[in-house]
């Protein structure tokens, strides 16, 4: 299980990572491992940009090493996809051959884009 990392700027912002804090009670209360294997580089805030924009210019993320063969990465709201699809990119950079998605919250009126 992989969280979708937070820009640096609102996790110092905010002083937590929303989607860390689901990833790791879900992956306690299912007894599976936590990878902290993604860094998002701080970049445009994601929230309150146009579907298109987001979709254009998806946040950067990056492996940091080696990721599992198979992966959930969970996220706390999905809007477009666009971050959780920047995320499965990386992974299956990193060696991930299965890549699937959870997320907490739906955005309303938002499109689902395969990761």
């Amino acid at each position: 299980m992989v969280a979708v990392p937070a820009a640096p700027a609102r996790r110092r912002r905010r002083g937590f990572d929303s989607a860390e804090l689901i990833a790791a009670a879900l992956a306690e209360q299912l007894a599976l491992p936590l990878h902290r294997g993604l860094h998002r580089a701080d970049g445009p805030r994601q929230v309150g940009r146009r579907r298109d924009d987001r979709l254009g210019a998806a946040p950067r993320v990056e492996p940091l090493g080696a990721a599992p063969a198979a992966v959930l990465v969970v996220d706390d709201v999905l809007t477009t996809g666009a971050t959780l699809a920047a995320c499965a990119s990386a992974l299956r950079r990193a060696g991930a051959s299965q890549v699937d998605g959870g997320v907490f919250a739906h955005a309303f009126g938002a499109r689902r884009r395969a990761a």
